[in-house]
């Protein structure tokens, strides 16, 4: 089968692999109809390279058909259309029970001391083969895969792999007061949907961020007050000037670990990724450093005793943190990856129903091949050709 696979830093190869099949009794194998681009796949394009392996099939955002099920594997049939949440979790062990699928007992990865393993992230995350592909192998898959109905566009089900489940949950972390006042930090594809689910969940006021012209005319034709970033210098004072002096309620922070304006941080990253991979590793286990401007502006911004919920990735050991601010100011501060299994039937009718309340085929702006994908990387990262979201068709 064709599968993007990761070859160095900027550096993905569209190349032949062999196809995968089903291992254990609780795998099943999916054609791939339809696989999502994520800003976290740019951090191992450019950031986080050194935990990855040459040939690493890249990819978490997938959905398609069953092809083949193990025999553990009742609730699927050959045929059925399914989206996969791109972390893989069991459905049954003490983490499981408590909805956070994201620690998952069965398939942590306790070599590295992280939680459960993803699709297509890293050594850190169970290298396991992503969804980039034509094929895909879906381990604990008497769980994972949420099945849609037939009949309408996969774009209307592609983003329940982790767009809309991590939105919806940076939404439920943010803590907004019904009627209140929310920032979104970043307006990539999980600050969009996070706006939209915000307005769409009774925030009066949602007001979106961001520098990059098509991020932000997308954001106002889906109802949302847009900030242009290049025309604040001072951004929490506005926002505090617009809110009665206070800021917001709450803040979402959809940027993460590589914002705009903060040159030691880039400069930090850029050089650890010179180094051996072996060297780079350690470096950024033990004292990697963020860029951490988005964040220091979300802890500005908030109210006094408002709420940050953190969805865009950080992932220094050492990030030197205003402790003095957040106790002062009595925040509380959420984050965490997306238990995208938790918050489906929440979400499920608001992608099903004709009305399309949150948007969700108004967000890929390019639909690309699969032997595409090296250009459609290079366009995502470099923010070339209005791209917002990129899908790849196997």
């Amino acid at each position: 089968m064709k599968a993007v696979t990761w070859q160095g830093k900027r550096d993905v190869r569209v190349e032949e692999v062999p196809d995968p099949r089903v291992r254990e009794p609780t795998d099943a194998v999916i054609r791939v109809t339809s696989t999502g681009i994520c800003g976290s796949d740019l951090h191992l394009y450019e950031v986080l390279g050194s935990f990855m392996s040459q040939g690493d099939i890249l990819g978490h955002e997938p959905m398609g058909v069953v092809e083949e099920v193990g025999s553990a594997v009742p609730n699927l049939s050959k045929g059925d259309r399914v989206v996969i949440p791109f972390n893989i979790a069991c459905g049954h062990c003490w983490y499981c029970d408590q909805k956070l699928y994201t620690q998952c007992e069965t398939t942590q990865v306790r070599e590295h001391g992280k939680g459960a393993a993803l699709f297509g992230y890293t050594k850190l995350y169970g290298h396991v083969p992503g969804g980039q592909a034509e094929l895909l192998r879906v381990p604990q898959a008497q769980f994972g895969p949420i099945k849609v109905p037939e009949g309408q566009p996969d774009e209307r089900f592609l983003y329940l792999s982790d767009v809309v489940p991590t939105a919806w949950q940076a939404v439920e972390y943010a803590g907004i007061p019904q009627g209140g006042s929310v920032t979104v930090l970043g307006l990539g594809p999980i600050g969009q949907m996070s706006a939209r689910i915000a307005k769409f969940r009774g925030a009066a006021t949602v007001l979106g961020v961001d520098l990059v012209d098509e991020r932000l005319e997308m954001a106002r034709r889906n109802g949302i007050d847009t900030i242009d970033l290049r025309e604040h210098k001072h951004l929490a004072d506005y926002i505090r000037d617009r809110t009665d002096g206070r800021g917001t309620d709450s803040v979402i922070d959809a940027v993460g670990m590589e914002a705009h304006g903060a040159p030691f941080g880039a400069l930090a990253q850029q050089f650890a990724s010179l180094l051996p991979n072996p060297v780079a590793a350690k470096l950024t286990e033990k004292a990697g450093v963020d860029r951490l401007s988005a964040l220091h502006l979300a802890i500005d911004i908030v109210r006094r005793g408002g709420t940050i919920s953190l969805s865009g990735v950080y992932g220094g050991m050492v990030d030197p943190m205003p402790m003095m601010t957040l106790f002062d100011k009595q925040i509380q501060l959420r984050m965490g990856q997306a238990n995208v299994r938790a918050w489906i039937d929440d979400v499920m009718p608001l992608v099903t129903g004709e009305s399309d309340p949150l948007g969700v085929e108004d967000l890929a702006t390019h639909q690309l091949p699969l032997d595409d994908a090296p250009h459609a990387y290079e366009i995502f990262q470099k923010k070339q050709d209005r791209a917002i979201k990129v899908v790849l068709k196997p």
